[in-house]
C-alpha cells in the first residue's frame, strides 16, 4: 500500500524543509541534528536527500555560504566576454539541455501576450514547487512558490503577459519540465523568451555562463554593451521570467554579495550551492 510518505511530493516537501533549515541555521548545523528537525532518523535522512539534492548533507552545507560564492567571484567568475567573443557556450548541462530558443518580436511584445495561448501546470522540483509556462514555442516563464506562495506566484508570472489566454495543461508541459528538473536529460527542451529586446540581451547572456560559475552585473553590461547601465541589467535580471533554466542566480554583486533573488535568497543560495557541489567547484 502507497502511503504519503512513498510520494515525490512528499519527498520534496521534506527535502524544502531541510533546504530552509540548512539555510537557516549555516554550516554548523550536524546530520543528527537536522535529520531530528525533520524527524527521521540519520540514516534514512542521509539517502533521502542525497537521492533528491544529488549530494550528501554535509557537502551541500560546504558550499552553502557567501564565503564560497565570493571566492567563486574572485577566482573562477565567469569570463562572459571572451566566452561571447570565442563563440563559445559554455559546458554546463544547461547548454546540453537547451537546443534553442526563440525570443517575441518587439511588436508582440508590446500587445501584452495578445493572441498567445499559454499553458501552466504546477511541478515538484529541488527547489519545492515550481509553475511551469509555455507556449507552443517552448518555456516562457518558471517560479518558485516556496516563498511567496502558490497563488501569489501564479499571479506574479501570469501578470506579465495580462492579454494571454491561460490553460491548465501538465501533460504537455510534462517533458520539458522533466528535462528542466533533470529527469529528462535527452529531450529537446526551447525556451520561448517572452520580454523587451534589452532584457532578451541581457538573458541571452545568462544562458552563457556555464553551471558553477558566477558573474557579476558589472560583467553583463559589459558584454550587453552598455557598461554604464548596470542598474538597467539588474533589473533585467530580476524580471527574467524563465528562472533556473536562464540562470539569473549566478548573477551576483560586484563585491561577492548575493545580491537578492526574484523567488526569494533562499532559494538562489540552494541553487548555487547545489551547482558548485555538483560540479567541484
Amino acid at each position: 500500500m502507497t502511503t504519503d510518505a512513498d510520494t515525490p511530493a512528499y519527498h520534496y516537501a521534506l527535502i524544502a524543509r531541510a533546504l530552509r533549515e540548512i539555510d537557516s541555521a549555516g554550516p554548523g548545523l550536524g546530520l543528527d541534528d537536522l535529520a531530528a528537525r525533520i524527524g527521521l532518523s540519520p540514516a534514512h535522512f542521509q539517502r533521502t536527500f542525497t537521492a533528491w539534492v544529488g549530494v550528501s548533507p554535509k557537502r551541500y552545507q560546504q558550499y552553502l555560504t557567501l564565503d564560497h560564492a565570493r571566492q567563486m567571484l574572485s577566482a573562477r567568475h565567469s569570463t562572459l566576454e571572451t566566452a561571447l567573443e570565442a563563440g563559445l557556450s559554455g559546458t554546463g548541462r544547461l547548454h546540453d539541455l537547451f537546443l534553442r530558443w526563440e525570443a517575441m518580436s518587439p511588436g508582440e511584445f508590446a500587445l501584452g501576450g495578445a493572441g498567445l495561448t499559454i499553458r501552466w501546470g504546477w511541478f515538484d522540483s529541488p527547489y519545492g514547487p515550481a509553475l511551469v509556462m509555455g507556449t507552443d514555442r517552448g518555456i516562457c516563464g518558471l517560479g518558485f512558490a516556496a516563498e511567496m506562495g502558490e497563488e501569489a506566484t501564479f499571479a506574479d508570472l501570469a501578470g506579465r503577459w495580462p492579454a494571454a489566454v491561460y490553460a491548465r495543461d501538465e501533460a504537455f508541459l510534462r517533458p520539458w519540465a522533466l528535462a528542466a528538473f533533470g529527469g529528462g536529460a535527452n529531450a529537446d527542451t526551447a525556451l520561448h523568451l517572452i520580454g523587451a529586446p534589452f532584457q532578451i540581451k541581457v538573458w541571452e547572456a545568462l544562458l552563457h555562463i556555464p553551471e558553477g560559475q558566477v558573474t557579476t552585473y558589472s560583467d553583463l553590461a559589459r558584454v550587453v554593451g552598455h557598461p554604464k547601465a548596470v542598474r538597467a541589467v539588474g533589473t533585467a535580471v530580476g524580471r527574467n521570467p524563465i528562472s533556473l533554466l536562464i540562470p539569473c542566480h549566478r548573477a551576483l554583486r560586484k563585491s561577492g554579495a548575493l545580491g537578492g533573488y526574484h523567488w526569494g535568497l533562499p532559494v538562489k543560495r540552494a541553487m548555487l550551492a547545489r551547482e558548485a557541489a555538483r560540479t567541484g567547484m
